[in-house]
């Protein structure tokens, strides 16, 4: 099928600009990177005709002996990042507790954590070492008694075993010398059996002796939903009468949200970490609220927004609320900057059904109604992809076959390319493993595959054993075809082009070139931003794909000879052709024109 297309067009690919995000040989036609549209010095790049392998491709020398070289670069890498200081970020989701240990007790910290900001961004726009991730969702620092920390018993303070509030300024600090955004996980549904507040208004609760609560003597009873009857979720407090709402679980009392005395609370809360320079929160089971009362959630959610954007006007706020995407688009009406797309993550969502053989129409199309499903109920929404969390499991194991890690890779660049704020679990760009029980879903950052490296946590004491598909980061550093560099250009294609997280999105039907058949596992999808448009080009199948794109308008002119390339992923060893509009992709691959 390739070799017929070759001689098909006029002349050969021996002139293309063949391309590719890992490097690789493409059947011998010869691969000059020199852009079609030019792009200053960059583009004068060229090759051999021997073309230019992997990492770890080796060369024949004059005597006979092997030497590695190096992949050059392409064109597109050359180009500048567009990083915007707004609410349109990649950002880059810690669980602390098993990311990096400073101090050898096993335990992830604060101090770890700042050691490894030069991992997620350096703050140097001309470096290639970072990730490039322009924000940090921390999953909760508060002190708690558990280890996933989602029950607070102190929202004012940052838990021990994490380390000190000097260390979160240090941070802090850090983050923001690298243009880093820093939310905090929120958690208002609920907060520990051992938090102050509860523990006083139980105590409050023995001594009255049958007598009525009044909220003037302990404001702290408001707090919490207290009542004589035992309803669904409800424990009772032991040595009374009386019973406590605790819907996650008996040790995560539920809070009353409809206490004023408790909304000035809340508000202190955030505006005290606001102050302190972070830059917005996650805020933790939305839907929940008041379980069960869907427009009770999004009027509190709308004055949680009210409240937080009066403190700090460009704060950022995103939600979970793990419903259908028709419901979850409702708490858009609260006005909040955005809520967590889940139809697009875990094992069923659009991605990974799509990479398993649904046809890739099933995510372009849905991308393209994101606009108004989602505006419908706010204008200014931010949408906050993502592919892999805390909750779920690791997506590494979503996939099996010869194909599993070209997938792997594949959904990398689905996630990051979509619009809005991005969010990448960490852990996710080294393609970790870790299913079952929420423990192993937070398994150690797989720094090394020497456990007792320097760095290296213990994880969660329950967690079992979690074997690894691919090897740890200080392989995968080394290996340019690994998943890790794949992520690495992706969120670098992103940061160069604006279109990508802030464009309107439209699907747009690719014209069949040398094939009658439907072209199932391709997907265009045209991003624009202002004045300026991109295409977006998705290979979700295993096979080369040949396509006809002179018939697609971009930026006032039709798809050809001038048409910039911005950008190319390739997970496997051949690389993209493109010609005067027509392109031959390899199977899961992207190509970005503009």
């Amino acid at each position: 099928m390739r070799s017929k297309y070759i001689r098909l067009i006029a002349g050969t690919l021996a002139a293309a600009l063949l391309l590719g995000g890992c490097g690789g040989k493409a059947d011998g036609a010869a691969e000059g990177l020199e852009s079609a549209a030019g792009s200053g010095a960059a583009s004068e790049q060229t090759e051999t005709a021997a073309g230019s392998g992997p990492a770890s491709e080796q060369t024949e020398t004059a005597a006979g002996e092997s030497e590695a070289r190096t992949p050059a670069r392409e064109p597109w890498e050359s180009l500048p990042l567009q990083m915007i200081d707004d609410n349109y970020r990649t950002y880059y989701e810690v669980f602390v507790y098993s990311f990096c240990d400073s101090d050898g007790d096993g335990v992830g910290d604060l101090q770890g954590l700042i050691s490894k900001l030069d991992y997620i961004n350096d703050g140097n726009d001309a470096t290639d070492t970072d990730l490039g991730c322009s924000g940090i969702w921390l999953m909760p620092v508060h002190p708690s008694p558990t280890y996933h920390k989602y029950d607070v018993t102190d929202y004012y303070a940052i838990d021990e075993e994490y380390g000190t509030l000097e260390d979160f300024q240090t941070l802090l600090a850090e983050c923001d010398r690298r243009g880093v955004k820093v939310i905090m996980d929120l958690v208002l549904n609920h907060s520990s059996s051992q938090n102050p507040w509860f523990v006083e208004a139980c105590e409050y609760l023995r001594g009255l002796d049958g007598a009525e609560p009044d909220a003037a003597q302990c404001p702290y009873f408001e707090y919490y939903h207290f009542s004589k009857e035992q309803g669904g979720g409800y424990y009772q407090v032991e040595g009374t009468d009386w019973y406590y709402e605790a819907q996650f679980w008996s040790e995560m009392p539920d809070l009353n949200l409809d206490c004023e005395a408790l909304r000035e609370e809340i508000a202190n809360i955030t505006e005290y970490w606001l102050d302190m320079g972070v830059g917005g929160f996650r805020l933790d089971a939305v839907k929940e609220y008041y379980s069960g009362a869907p427009q009770a959630n999004i009027d509190f959610l709308a004055w949680l927004t009210d409240t937080v954007k009066s403190q700090k006007e460009d704060a950022y706020l995103v939600g979970e609320a793990w419903l259908d995407m028709a419901d979850y688009a409702q708490y858009y009406g609260s006005g909040i900057d955005s809520i967590f797309d889940f139809a697009f993550a875990d094992k069923d969502g659009i991605i990974s059904k799509v990479l398993n053989g649904s046809s890739a129409a099933k995510y372009g199309a849905a991308i393209a109604s994101l606009d108004e499903t989602f505006g419908t109920y706010n204008a200014d929404y931010i949408d906050a992809p993502f592919y892999t969390n805390h909750d779920m499991g690791r997506s590494a194991g979503y996939y099996a076959g010869d194909n599993s890690a070209a997938q792997t890779k594949m959904a990398g660049a689905m996630n990051l390319f979509m619009g809005g704020s991005a969010f990448v679990y960490y852990g996710e760009e080294l393609g970790m493993k870790g299913s079952g029980k929420d423990e192993n879903k937070r398994a150690p950052m797989y720094w090394s595959m020497n456990p007792d490296a320097e760095g290296m946590c213990d994880g969660p004491a329950d967690m079992e054993d979690v074997k690894m598909k691919f090897e740890s980061f200080e392989e995968q550093e080394k290996d340019d075809t690994s998943v890790y560099h794949y992520y690495k250009k992706v969120i670098k294609i992103r940061n160069q082009n604006p279109e990508i997280a802030r464009g309107k999105a439209e699907y747009v039907l690719v014209g069949d070139f040398l094939a009658e058949d439907t072209k199932e596992s391709v997907c265009a999808i045209k991003k624009t931003y202002g004045d300026s448009e991109l295409l977006l080009i998705f290979v979700t199948g295993a096979e080369t794909e040949e396509l006809d794109l002179t018939g697609i308008t971009l930026n006032g002119k039709n798809i050809g000879a001038d048409t910039e390339i911005r950008g190319t992923l390739v997970t496997g060893e051949e690389r993209i052709g493109f010609e005067n509009g027509k392109a031959v992709m390899p199977g899961f691959s992207v190509l970005v024109l503009k």
